[in-house]
């Protein structure tokens, strides 16, 4: 009643602004007065026409299913689920911020993996299967504008092609497709547009390393980088998602997580600029502190430059320091459990490892990265070490964090894991906080041409794509608003 008064009085003011000239409207029922008509009709009804109306709001909250996990002796990755071409199709790929495109398996590749080993059916996209797939030429703007970042070659035929080889050794090649891209957005309190909109992504015709191995195989790699092309500035260029997304990847043994094309909100949250003019996602690593003293580790070694500095990284199982900053870690950690009765160090093919008879947590020490913008990332030790290989002894604990000569260290799942983590491109800044995964999230977002917010709960079934304690009235009032303003615009 309350909303409809608010209409009243909007057309009413429309009326005036257009000197009051009355027109004559005849107005149908839907449902005849002398018949009677079951609530769940009417409440079936209000929501298809609620979805129509909330599908022109030029913005949503986009989440996904997150399986996989952080664990390397169980895969060592999380994965989630999209749907491509007409009729839609399912594919699982790796969540990966280190790269930028999205790809999947082409049909043509007669040498990829034909089962994995996560349990799931390998899918294959045949664009001639899709009504409104298209290749991407050479001549179109998309390739010529890729080619500039050397993510496209033209080099066979009139196809726009690509080749990427990534941090492991693996590599994959093959050409751009645009087809459309399904997905679910979450628009009110239990709410939900099923929405869909063309993308550019990559069709693999050829596999190496390890994205070949049947006990890692998947169907592809969704990229959430930075770059033009990635399916987050794709999406967000046509004003259908925020710039920013957001993960939190639950780091237990059974994995999963949540990912949003959102903004998932947090009072606790810290935050540390992303060095400009980066490929990647670029933090100013700046010091490193256990058991609350600072390491005698030079800031140099961290400094950003070509082939240096410090990533964040979704695509990578461990993490990775450089040489000068892990020596000085692993010293630290040994140094710190030296005196615990509960503890043997052991060393493991070349790694420092600890046989332990008690909890870690009550052993081993909180390590803190400490950022720019004084934004620190304490990790308990479940975030630096890791289950090994049986010695004698029993099963140890080993150093998780590997030795890199490169002068890039890398900051993977396993710092990543059991934090919200929030990548703002418009503010061009990550952020993150400690959270259990398994637990609701708040979510927001922030639409820059209608200048209207909301905010409610994701809920761990990401496959309800439902929402609740919405602020409804902010909508209602943006509603009211969008039908004023088109009135004043005519």
């Amino acid at each position: 009643m309350e909303f409809l008064i608010i209409l009243l009085a909007a057309a009413a003011a429309v009326s005036a602004v257009h000197g009051g000239a009355g027109r004559v409207l005849t107005l149908e029922r839907v449902f005849p007065a002398n018949k009677t008509v079951e609530l769940e009709v009417l409440r079936a009804r209000d929501r298809v026409r609620h979805a129509r109306i909330l599908q022109s709001f030029s913005g949503g909250i986009v989440d996904f299913n997150v399986a996989g996990t952080s664990d390397p002796y169980y895969g060592g990755l999380y994965f989630t689920k999209v749907k491509l071409g007409s009729p839609p199709k399912e594919f699982n790929v790796q969540i990966d911020t280190g790269s930028d495109i999205l790809w999947v398996t082409c049909s043509s590749c007669s040498d990829c993996p034909q089962s994995s080993g996560f349990g799931v059916d390998l899918n294959f996209f045949d664009a001639g299967s899709s009504s409104t797939a298209s290749s991407v030429s050479c001549s179109d703007s998309v390739c010529s504008s890729i080619v500039q970042t050397s993510d496209a070659s033209c080099s066979e035929g009139n196809q726009c092609g690509y080749r990427f080889q990534y941090g492991d050794g693996s590599g994959t090649s093959g050409h751009y497709v645009t087809d459309l891209f399904y997905f679910d957005t979450i628009v009110g309190p239990s709410m939900v547009a099923n929405s869909s909109a063309y993308v550019t992504f990559g069709c693999s015709t050829y596999q190496t390393g390890s994205l070949t191995k049947p006990d890692k195989a998947i169907d592809g790699i969704f990229g959430f980088g930075q770059r033009d092309l990635s399916v987050v500035s794709q999406l967000s260029s046509h004003g259908i998602t925020p710039k920013v997304f957001s993960h939190c990847l639950k780091g237990d043994g059974t994995g999963g997580g949540k990912l949003v094309l959102g903004e998932i909100l947090d009072p606790t949250m810290v935050y540390s600029p992303l060095v400009p003019s980066q490929p990647h996602y670029n933090l100013d690593l700046q010091s490193i502190v256990v058991n609350g003293q600072m390491l005698p580790i030079d800031p140099a070694v961290f400094a950003t430059s070509d082939n240096h500095g410090t990533i964040v990284d979704t695509g990578t199982t461990l993490t990775y320091l450089v040489a000068d900053a892990f020596e000085p870690f692993v010293n630290a950690i040994t140094s710190a459990v030296s005196h615990s009765q509960s503890t043997t160090p052991v060393l493991s093919k070349d790694t420092q490892c600890y046989l332990v008879t008690s909890s870690i947590n009550e052993i081993f020490p909180e390590v803190s990265l400490n950022f720019a913008g004084g934004a620190a990332m304490v990790l308990k030790p479940e975030n630096y070490l890791v289950h090994g290989d049986p010695v004698e002894g029993g099963t140890p604990w080993c150093i998780g964090f590997q030795k890199v000569q490169n002068g890039v260290s890398i900051l993977g799942d396993l710092v990543l894991k059991d934090k919200i983590f929030i990548y703002d491109l418009s503010k061009k800044r990550i952020g993150w906080t400690d959270y259990d995964c398994s637990n609701d999230v708040n979510v927001s977002i922030t639409s820059s041409k209608d200048e209207y917010r909301y905010a409610g709960e994701l809920s761990e079934s990401s496959s309800s794509r439902t929402t609740t304690s919405v602020v409804l009235q902010a909508l209602l009032l943006h509603m009211v608003a969008v039908t004023l303003g088109s009135f004043y615009g005519k």
